[in-house]
């Protein structure tokens, strides 16, 4: 077992616990958990793009970054609107 299967490893319990906080949390709770979810997706994708010599996971890493901020705004407009 590599250092970088060991690292994705050691990421998967914040990632279950993220989850399970945006799916179970008070409002607030659960928008803090969707940015810790996606933040913990993009170290884990990027760990795997090490792990296994596959350059092309990099970019989906990249596309989750770019798209992680608007998803998050508009989470907080939902929240905001009809919670």
């Amino acid at each position: 077992m590599s250092v970088w299967t060991v690292a994705i490893l050691a990421l998967l319990p914040p990632l279950a616990v993220a989850a399970a906080l945006a799916w179970r949390g008070r409002p607030g709770q659960r928008f803090a958990a969707y940015q810790l979810a996606g933040s913990v997706t993009v170290l884990i994708l990027t760990l795997m793009a090490f792990a296994t010599d596959q350059a092309s996971i990099t970019d989906l890493a990249l596309t989750l970054v770019l798209l992680n901020l608007p998803g998050t705004m508009l989470l907080a407009v939902f929240l905001e609107r009809w919670i």
